[in-house]
């Protein structure tokens, strides 16, 4: 399975309601690296989110929350994620 951008980010809109959500496929710049499957898309993304359940946690539980909701894309081949936290407006 292919995984896309487009399913990360259905999955997180569905799981954690954000105010704020970016998801980017960052796989081509990890061509060779370990976990890229050559294809230079679907194993490495970088998530920039911001929702409410964030608040009260630490930075630990709320990357926690992230991988905990795309769980079945790291079952299918996500290698990497890289993941920003965007704090809610005061």
């Amino acid at each position: 399975m292919n995984i896309t951008s487009q399913q990360l980010m259905k999955q997180l809109q569905s799981d954690l309601d954000p105010f704020y959500l970016s998801v980017d496929d960052e796989s081509a710049q990890h061509a060779g690296h370990a976990g890229s499957d050559g294809s230079g898309e679907g194993t490495h993304f970088r998530v920039r989110v911001g929702t409410l359940a964030f608040i009260g946690l630490t930075r630990v539980a709320r990357h926690r929350l992230v991988y905990d909701s795309l769980q079945q894309f790291v079952d299918q081949g996500l290698h990497a994620l890289a993941i920003e936290i965007v704090e809610p407006p005061v």
